[in-house]
């Protein structure tokens, strides 16, 4: 196992990729209880689209090849698909999103490490689709990180100056930055202080390494998914970035093909 943190082992990556397939196919079969059908079919999907955000995440973290992440990326689009229908069937808002991005950070977090994967793995129509769930919320041309992720891959996105979440600050200073060097200083700065950032935001994973049993936990990987993504788009050097949850040889992986532009 040519694992990517040394937090995981061969062993705990074994036991908790089980537990995954366990869980989703008695969900498959047995569905999670609900006061009516609409709250049990959420309740089902919102776990299965977590067991599966995490079996991709783990099997990153582990050393996977990054070719064959694509199949489960994909599993992990269409989950998001059918929360949204089973969440606005719960709660009677058809256009509402499967994650609260500008409420709550962790959720936002988990979206930009989505859109990352999708952008590093060069899988524009699952970022495509993903993404439309969010923009029919209401969130296209509300967030500034959010429009500079997708300007490059996808149509008709918008140029803005404001953003949610402060602690994407320096990312987004990486962009617009003068000077190649002056880019790489800002995209470091952000790598190196963003786990110790979440550390004061409110989640679900920091610190998920300290409690890890070797059959059981929920750590499954630390990663900037989406600094990698920013570095690949905007052409920002990265060679002196040596942060544990700098996914470096994800941005490798991205920029040995063509960026494809829609």
């Amino acid at each position: 196992m040519k694992r990517r943190q040394q937090f995981i082992t061969e062993g705990y990556y074994k036991s908790m990729l089980s537990i995954c397939d366990e869980i989703l196919a008695e969900r498959a079969v047995s569905p999670l209880f609900g006061d009516t059908p609409e709250e049990s079919a959420f309740r089902t999907s919102s776990e299965r689209k977590d067991t599966l955000f995490m079996r991709l995440m783990l099997k990153y973290t582990a050393g996977e090849e990054i070719s064959s992440l694509g199949e489960d990326l994909e599993r992990l689009i269409e989950a998001y698909e059918d929360l949204q229908k089973d969440f606005a069937a719960y709660e009677g808002m058809p256009n509402i999103a499967p994650l609260n991005i500008e409420d709550a950070v962790f959720q936002y977090q988990e979206f930009v490490q989505v859109v990352g994967f999708c952008i590093l793995l060069h899988e524009n129509e699952l970022l495509a689709r993903f993404v439309a769930l969010m923009d029919a919320a209401g969130f296209a041309g509300d967030d500034m990180l959010y429009e500079d992720l997708l300007k490059k891959v996808l149509p008709a996105r918008q140029e803005l100056n404001e953003y949610y979440h402060a602690v994407y600050e320096s990312l987004i200073e990486s962009i617009y930055a003068d000077g190649a060097s002056e880019r790489s200083r800002l995209l470091g700065e952000y790598c190196s202080g963003w786990y110790a950032a979440f550390a004061e935001l409110p989640n679900y994973w920091h610190d998920t390494h300290l409690r890890m049993k070797e059959d059981d936990g929920s750590y499954f990987g630390y990663w900037v998914m989406e600094a990698a993504a920013i570095a690949y788009l905007y052409g920002i050097d990265d060679s002196e970035i040596d942060h544990m949850v700098y996914p470096k040889d994800l941005v490798a992986y991205a920029r040995s093909f063509p960026v494809r532009k829609n």
